[in-house]
């Protein structure tokens, strides 16, 4: 595959389409089926199964991602002697990695929340053992803090960096 600047412009733009795997995008089927309410108990068996099948839904995206990312390196590779050709696919390359890393902390991170739920501390904070809440943790599944929680340690990392 030549790797002249109009590949990389066409690859680059694919990558921003497929590599930003939004939760919303991976997540569309799982809410078609149910969504929680407020006006149900709290982590209820259907919410706590409702929120299960978005995590793996969600793992296994991120998981297809990361192996399409690994086969394509293995497949690929730089046989042009052209210099800025070479420089173009390794940029692109370093990109797919970062990705991927990304990929796999947040897949531990979701697999965390999947032992939470076996466990049955899913969808309370960490520290104040309080309710995360449903709005929350349908925006950000893999929540371990309430918003009150997770603004104090927001507002306490800002004054450590502002003393620094």
């Amino acid at each position: 595959m030549k790797w002249g600047f109009f590949a990389m412009e066409k690859m680059n733009a694919a990558m921003d389409g497929s590599m930003r795997i939004s939760l919303q995008n991976a997540l569309e089927d799982v809410q078609d089926m149910y969504m929680p309410s407020e006006d149900e108990p709290y982590m209820s068996e259907q919410q706590l199964a409702y929120f299960k099948e978005k995590l793996i839904h969600w793992r296994d995206q991120l998981l297809e991602e990361s192996q399409s990312t690994i086969n394509m390196m293995k497949e690929e590779s730089v046989k042009e002697v052209d210099l800025l050709d070479q420089g173009a696919f390794e940029s692109y390359m370093n990109v797919k990695l970062k990705t991927s890393t990304r990929y796999s902390k947040l897949i531990h991170k979701i697999d965390a929340a999947l032992e939470r739920i076996k466990s049955g501390e899913y969808g309370y904070c960490e520290e104040t053992g309080e309710a995360i809440g449903l709005r929350r943790l349908e925006a950000r599944p893999i929540a371990t803090l309430s918003l009150a929680a997770q603004e104090w340690h927001e507002r306490r990392e800002q004054r450590i960096r502002m003393r620094r």
